[in-house]
Parts: C-alpha cells; structure tokens; sequence
C-alpha cells in the first residue's frame, strides 16, 4: 500500500519538539485528524519508544503543532497543540504547551504567514486550546526567524536568539477559574496540595508530603512505581475537584521544595541563593527533564497568591523575575498577578530552531 505525503516541518521549541502543521494540509479535527497525528508520531507503540514514527517516547517528544489563519480579529495565526500519549491511541486537546508555543511565531514567519520585520517581529498568537492570546517577539534576520544568538536556555545545549512570550490574561485556561477550588490549597488524598489554573491547570504538592527532597533527578523519581501510582492518584482526585476529569494531560502535578543547592542533569552546581524554588513536574505519568513551560508559569503566578504551597515554600514575592530551580538548571520567569487575584501576564524567554522540513509519511 502506498504511503501518503503530508507536508509538516519538524522544530525544536524550549525544550521540547514537535511536528508543526498547516491546518489546511490536514484533516478536519475529529478522528480523521487524530489518525494522522498517531500515525506521524509512531502512536501507540507498546515498547514507549515510537520507533516507527517522529515522535522520541517522551511527552516532551510526542507533540503536534497546528497553525492556521486566524479566528479572531487581535491575532496573526490560530495554533492548536496535541499532546499525543507515546503507549495509548489519544491525542489530548486539553491545554497547552509553553514549550511549544514558542516555536510557533518562528514557524508563522518562515512559512509566510505573517510578514518579516527586522530585528525583531511580533506575532499573536491565538491558542485555541485555552481560547488565550499569546504575544511572541522573534528576532528575525535576512527575512527568517533568527536561530543564532547568546540566550542559553537551561535543558538545551549552546546558545540561540532569545524569543520573548506574553500570555496575556493566563488565568482560567481550561477552567475558567485561577483558583478551580476556590480555595488556594485543599486536601488531596492526604497531603495539602494548591491546584491553580493559569496557562494549564496544575496541582502543586509539597515534595516533602510525599516523602522527597525536591532535588531527586527524573530517572529516580521515575524509578519509584509506588510513588508514581500515589501522585497519579492525587492529579486524577485534583482534577475531579477542578472539574476536568478524563484528561491524561492535564493537570499536571508539581512537586515543590525551599531553596537548596542541587546539580544539574549537565553537572553544573548551583547554589540555594540562586533559586527561589525547587520543582520536579510530573507530565504523562514522567518527571520532566527540564520543566514544561505552561507548569512553570502556573506556578510563578502561584507564587505570587496568598496561602498556596508554592508560596509558603517560596516566600514572600519579591520585585525581580522569579528563579525556579528544575533538573537542568534554573528559569527566570516574570508573572504579574494582582488582588482578586487575578493573573494578569506572564513572561518567559526561549529558543526555538526549524530542524527539518518537508513531508512525513502516513500509511
């Protein structure tokens, strides 16, 4: 049987990666769509390691990007993310990635369809998922996205351009609520957890509850089946409470600690008084590598609401950007919350890189 063409561009965002789609080179979203998705990605794959497609066996590395024009007058291009699950048949519309998201104003521009401007462009971006605007300035040269520059991004190694994103009005992407509960910390199968929804609804639980440091590596936490079947059973209670049960996406579960030195999975050293917080982010049932995006901003946000975990861990806010301590190093984020509270805005810094285009093939 013959295989068939479909056009996709595949980037590295943050530290993730993804295949990028035009929406009109796809099917309409329902199962059609889906089919293609788990195909091109090598889903499910009962081995977890997606041999026979694009995808790297990690959440990190089983996503799908869709961008087309847009639906609503303030942005440039309409982006739709899927979280395709490495082991299982789902594709997961439920939230979406920071990681990810910040390749999509670098693809709008390579593919033309918004108009270069140098030395910098601004794209907005419509992220159907939340229903949320996101505001990316990409440094462009020569008429490209620029990839080379002098940011490091923790996770990732060498340098690129720094590519700035805003999400504008982050609070209440899935739920409609910061707080889901309407409280700032609830009870959850025993331990004090604070399930926020800014950018994508997580849970927040003191590591110390469940028995960690907060400065474990990926692989041991991964490592302890006992203590992944307890926090899968707390995200799955917290999600009934926050009222978006089903989804294996979303919410996340954080894991929180007070400033403490830690070494990095690339064995740089750094020192408590360099971060503000400690965090360890389970996603798909793994403890990211480095941390997925969306989580971290929640949980800068958090940290700026009164009487979550995340706040009592951290202390109180401070005027400078937010230094959050994961396994590959540290990640300044800005988050702007007033009283109510309501999350206004919130800023992080990343790289993205075009890393091969062309057409993925679809039996």
């Amino acid at each position: 049987m013959s295989q068939r063409k479909i056009r996709a561009v595949y980037m590295r965002g943050g530290t993730s990666r993804a295949l990028f789609f035009h929406e009109r080179d796809l099917p309409p979203r329902g199962p059609g769509r889906d089919a293609v998705l788990l195909r091109a990605l090598g889903s499910p794959d009962p081995y977890g390691r997606q041999l026979d497609g694009l995808g790297g066996g990690i959440s990190s590395l089983s996503k799908a990007c869709i961008v087309g024009p847009p639906s609503r007058p303030d942005a440039d291009v309409d982006f739709t993310f899927a979280q395709v699950e490495v082991s299982h048949p789902v594709v997961d519309y439920t939230g979406n990635c920071g990681n990810c998201s910040a390749a999509v104003g670098p693809f709008a521009i390579d593919e033309r369809l918004v108009p270069a401007a140098e030395p910098a462009t601004v794209v907005r971006i419509h992220n159907t998922n939340t229903r949320k605007l996101l505001i990316a300035r990409v440094p462009v040269r020569d008429g490209e996205a620029a990839v080379e520059g002098d940011f490091d991004l923790p996770g990732v190694a060498g340098t690129g351009a720094r590519i700035a994103l805003d999400f504008v009005d982050p609070g209440g992407a899935v739920t409609g609520k910061l707080l889901p509960t309407g409280r700032a910390r609830d009870l959850i199968e025993g331990v004090e957890a604070s399930s926020i929804d800014a950018t994508n609804p997580v849970v927040f639980v003191r590591a110390k509850d469940v028995g960690l440091t907060g400065t474990e590596s990926p692989t041991d936490i991964d490592a302890d089946r006992a203590l992944g079947g307890r926090l899968e059973r707390i995200r799955t209670a917290a999600a009934a409470l926050m009222g978006i049960p089903g989804s294996a996406a979303v919410p996340k579960i954080v894991l929180v600690a007070p400033p403490a030195p830690f070494t990095a999975l690339d064995r740089a050293r750094y020192d408590a008084t360099q971060v503000d917080l400690i965090a360890r982010v389970v996603s798909m049932g793994a403890c990211h590598r480095a941390v997925a995006l969306t989580a971290a901003m929640c949980l800068a946000v958090a940290a700026r609401i009164e009487g979550t975990v995340v706040q009592e861990a951290a202390g109180p806010p401070s005027a400078r950007d937010f230094r959050l301590g994961h396994p590959s190093g540290v990640l300044p984020i800005a988050a702007e919350v007033s009283p109510g509270p309501v999350a206004t805005r919130v800023t992080v810094y990343r790289t993205a890189r075009r890393l091969m285009e062309g057409a993925v093939r679809i039996p």
